[in-house]
């Protein structure tokens, strides 16, 4: 059982909600059996910002743990705004900071969103996406291709890592060579407190373009603060490389204007005026560690809920026409998304409690998404389950634009790994665990070893 506290006034007990919080309690996994006694207690729930991990402390925010008040929430742009304090929990440190993230479109509200969001969905043009399904299903096949014959691999980085960041760079027209940057820059955002993917380095320069070198150069001038810390990865000073990139990436795709989503962005006229290389390099941050990160956790997270229940597992590879309904599962099952946190923009009501404006109120769609008032016995891994309404891609004004792309990524590398890598399992090497990342935002894995058979050979005969 979680520690308690008292509520205010000492009238009720609820269980300590402050691992919710805390970045180390996801490296043992979502805490599932908290979420559940909490939502009990109350839809929402007040959770402080303690000092930790080199954090300052907060004021705190609302915690919103029921399907219905996190659908609310993300649908209620004017109450529940994106643009006031950010999305993330933590307040960024300086008002120059918070002006800074304030100009992106992950942290607007409309109008400025809606017609940003308006140029981007008009540059998905049925042909560019068309372009971008046709290559999906192929280089799934050559990761796996890559793979099948060693009998063993640590699935998110030697093969499920690859497809978003390919994927990616198709969409955004970044060389191929240069893809190793993106995972470098969404490590660095999302895993800045963890130890791997603070200082990931990927990226080889010596094969990069002349844009990935001069990118390169600035990166090295990046300096730890007084403090010994590294600038933090939301300020531009703390992504000064991947900024410099967007820039050059912009100034040469109007130039160059090529087939791909980026270049037909850059290019599209708007009533209000295009696309300014200001909003891009920050759109450039979205697509760089949104759409990167999002998937590279999703598919391993959902390998993983497939081998834990080895007899969903087993009817799925029996019947492929459950695929579609298995990935929608997984969705919901293991969201790499933990919460996205909103502002009060005025005194309201939210499930009994009274929310004053300027409070934070955070919703956490790893609840949302076993609430058991929409899912019947939601700590089942059902393939089958119908329906089966997740809010894994969100709500409202911003729901995820890559929700289709993400799908059909996740259906390429599933067709690939669950029937071309016989008796997939879990690699039981206790040198070679599965490893989750450190982060209360981002719930992926960021080693996942598993071993399957080759030639009528198990792995570990080899």
């Amino acid at each position: 059982m979680p520690a308690t506290i008292d509520a205010p006034g000492g009238a009720e007990v609820a269980p300590d909600p402050t691992p919710l919080f805390d970045p180390r309690t996801y490296l043992d996994g979502v805490p599932h059996d908290l979420i559940a006694e909490l939502r009990a207690h109350a839809p929402v729930g007040w959770i402080g910002e303690p000092e930790l991990m080199g954090w300052e402390p907060g004021p705190g925010f609302w915690a919103v743990l029921t399907h219905e008040l996190v659908n609310r929430v993300l649908r209620d742009a004017a109450t529940f705004s994106s643009h006031f304090g950010g999305t993330q929990i933590r307040d960024p440190k300086t008002a120059e900071m918070l002006a800074f993230v304030q100009r992106m479109m992950l942290n607007q509200d409309p109008p400025q969103h809606t017609r940003l969001r308006r140029l981007l969905m008009r540059s998905f043009t049925p042909s560019a996406v068309a372009e971008l399904e046709a290559t999906i299903s192929d280089r799934a096949t050559t990761l796996v291709d890559n793979v099948v014959h060693l009998g063993r691999a640590d699935f998110a980085t030697d093969v499920s890592a690859e497809l978003p960041l390919l994927t990616l760079a198709d969409i955004m027209g970044v060389p191929t060579e240069d893809r190793m940057l993106l995972f470098d820059w969404s490590n660095r955002v999302i895993g800045y407190q963890d130890a791997e993917y603070a200082v990931s380095d990927a990226f080889d320069p010596a094969a990069g373009t002349e844009m990935a070198k001069r990118s390169r150069e600035v990166r090295v001038r990046i300096r730890p603060g007084a403090d010994g810390r590294m600038p933090d990865p939301r300020s531009r000073e703390g992504l000064a490389d991947m900024y410099s990139y967007a820039h050059d990436l912009a100034e040469h795709k109007r130039a160059n204007p090529g087939s791909d989503v980026v270049s037909i962005l850059l290019a599209a006229p708007d009533d209000e005026g295009g696309i300014t290389n200001d909003e891009f390099e920050t759109m450039f941050f979205l697509f760089a560690v949104a759409g990167n990160e999002t998937l590279r956790n999703g598919i391993p997270g959902g390998l993983w809920a497939l081998l834990h229940h080895p007899d969903q597992m087993a009817r799925l590879i029996a019947d492929r026409s459950l695929l579609p309904g298995a990935i929608e599962e997984m969705l919901r099952f293991m969201p790499p998304v933990v919460h996205f946190r909103r502002t009060a923009t005025r005194d309201t009501e939210l499930g009994g409690r009274e929310v004053r404006a300027g409070d934070k109120v955070v919703v956490f769609h790893v609840a949302a998404n076993r609430d058991p008032a929409v899912f019947a016995d939601p700590d089942r891994f059902d393939i089958e389950r119908s329906p089966n309404d997740h809010l894994t891609f969100g709500a409202g004004p911003h729901f995820c634009l890559g929700a289709h792309l993400a799908r059909r990524q996740m259906t390429a590398m599933f067709t690939e790994a669950l029937w071309r890598l016989p008796n997939l399992r879990l690699d039981r090497d206790p040198a070679r665990p599965p490893e989750r990342l450190l982060s209360n935002f981002q719930h992926g894995f960021k080693h996942l070893p598993v071993v399957w058979d080759t030639d009528g050979h198990t792995a570990e005969a080899q």
